[in-house]
């Protein structure tokens, strides 16, 4: 006669709720650690992202402009650099929702883990609306204005030194 070992999975009751779960490190059940923490507090459900209308870039911050089309992954990666608590969290997924092309919204459909409990981990998925909000780009503002932003500035100075002057044309030189 052979020892057979009883293979039933033990249970315990969830501590908030009472529902019987298999243990784990919380010892609650997925419905009530959702219901007490919330992994997307400190990511903005709103953004803004600028468009200009001329050329049809977008800017990336600072002052960068590139060109992408609509649901292409360029714009993905440049409306997720706009969200700053993103880098608390693992990001699993990203993917645009459809809307409407002169909506000038873009939906965003992000699906995230953080670790909430020791070794619970917690994943959520969730939705981004970035407004696009037009402006111009430098180089299509000169171009309306007809290239009027030339300016010539005298300097002047009455020292013995010339370390301004080296300053100043090392500025000049540097930023062109």
């Amino acid at each position: 006669m052979e020892y057979v070992p009883d293979t039933r999975q033990q249970l315990i009751l969830c501590c908030e709720c009472g529902t019987a779960i298999p243990p784990n490190p919380a010892n609650m059940c997925v419905n009530c650690v959702r219901s007490i923490v919330d992994i997307t507090e400190g990511i903005p459900k709103q953004a803004t992202v600028h468009w200009c209308k001329n050329c049809e870039r977008y800017l990336q911050p600072p002052i960068t402009w590139m060109s992408c089309d609509l649901e292409s992954r360029e714009l993905l990666a440049l409306c997720l650099k706009k969200l700053k608590g993103l880098v608390k969290v693992r990001l699993v997924d990203a993917g645009f929702i459809w809307t409407e092309p002169h909506s000038r919204r873009i939906k965003v459909k992000l699906t995230i883990q953080k670790e909430v409990f020791a070794a619970t981990i917690l994943q959520q998925t969730f939705e981004v609306e970035y407004v696009v909000a037009s402006m111009m780009c430098p180089d299509c503002t000169r171009v309306m204005a007809q290239n009027t932003w030339r300016a010539k500035v005298q300097v002047r100075q009455k020292v013995d030194h010339q370390r301004t002057f080296f300053y100043l044309e090392q500025l000049i030189l540097k930023h062109n």
